[in-house]
């Protein structure tokens, strides 16, 4: 399953696929994870150059860190996921955010895709220079909990949020990938 999935860095080529994508997650009522695909489209070129300076670090806000974002594509270049991957962590990243956000268009979840998704993530990974890598998710969220696992997550200390809400933390190392 997944082998005819790849990430690509976005592009305004994919403008049409992307506001599918956008749409269908808002349409759903569901937070927009990750936190990247918030980002109003409107102006998509705009959007588009955004991630690219957060990429190389250009024009961020105070105290964040560069991050990468790519799009999960299929053979019909359909946009199925985005992941969003941080350079680096931050205290809050530590606790609760960790260096990989990722999620899945709704009407393409439970057919293995987010598995692929961070497997694949984790090769980018690797290309920034990361040799460990914290996901994190919320503890009610069983999906993305046996994401992490099937790509070689130990679980470490959760975090609790101020609201009671359980974050699970696991690190997954990038020289066993």
């Amino acid at each position: 399953m997944g082998d005819h999935l790849s990430l690509i860095e976005p592009t305004e080529e994919l403008q049409e696929q992307y506001l599918a994508f956008y749409k269908e997650w808002k349409e759903s009522g569901e937070d927009m994870i990750p936190w990247v695909i918030s980002k109003d489209p409107k102006d998509f070129k705009a959007m588009v150059e955004w991630l690219q300076d957060s990429k190389k670090g250009t024009n961020l806000k105070p105290g964040w860190v560069p991050d990468s974002t790519f799009w999960l594509i299929n053979l019909n270049r359909d946009i199925i996921g985005v992941v969003n991957i941080r350079h680096d962590l931050t205290e809050k990243l530590y606790q609760y955010g960790g260096h990989i956000g990722y999620g899945i268009r709704r009407s393409q979840r439970q057919k293995g895709y987010a598995t692929r998704l961070l497997a694949l993530s984790l090769e980018k990974c690797k290309v920034l220079g990361l040799n460990k890598v914290l996901v994190c998710c919320d503890e009610d969220n069983i999906g993305s909990e046996k994401t992490i696992l099937n790509n070689g997550g130990i679980r470490d200390t959760d975090f609790i949020e101020e609201d009671g809400n359980v974050v699970r933390r696991y690190w997954i190392e990038l020289n066993k990938q």
